[in-house]
């Protein structure tokens, strides 16, 4: 399991709770998590909504629970886990999903 982060470098709540629920739920082999939201601090919509914090992250997740099923079906299911996140603010979250047969 890694994470893009530093090696000594505690998550952020977000951060946590979506790795939590990742590991949880889909058992990962590899799981990258990077932050991804001072590039988008600049955007007018989340200005206006007085928003900061953890908004955009870029996700790499290899699984056998991906074994079989569709690119497609990969990112509804992770969509899905993620609900709750999406809900309370988080923006954008853009996913490598890999199966264990591509390795």
């Amino acid at each position: 399991m890694t994470q893009t982060l530093g090696a000594t470098e505690a998550l952020a709540p977000r951060a946590q709770r979506i790795v939590n629920i990742l590991r949880e739920k889909l058992s990962p082999s590899v799981l990258e998590l990077k932050d991804d939201s001072k590039k988008h601090a600049h955007h007018h919509a989340r200005i206006e909504a007085g928003e900061d914090g953890e908004t955009h992250f870029v996700i790499r997740l290899r699984s056998a629970k991906f074994n079989g099923i569709t690119r497609v079906a990969r990112h509804r299911l992770v969509n899905e886990l993620l609900a709750d996140e999406f809900r309370s603010g988080l923006h954008s979250a853009s996913f490598i999903l890999q199966d264990e047969k591509s390795a």
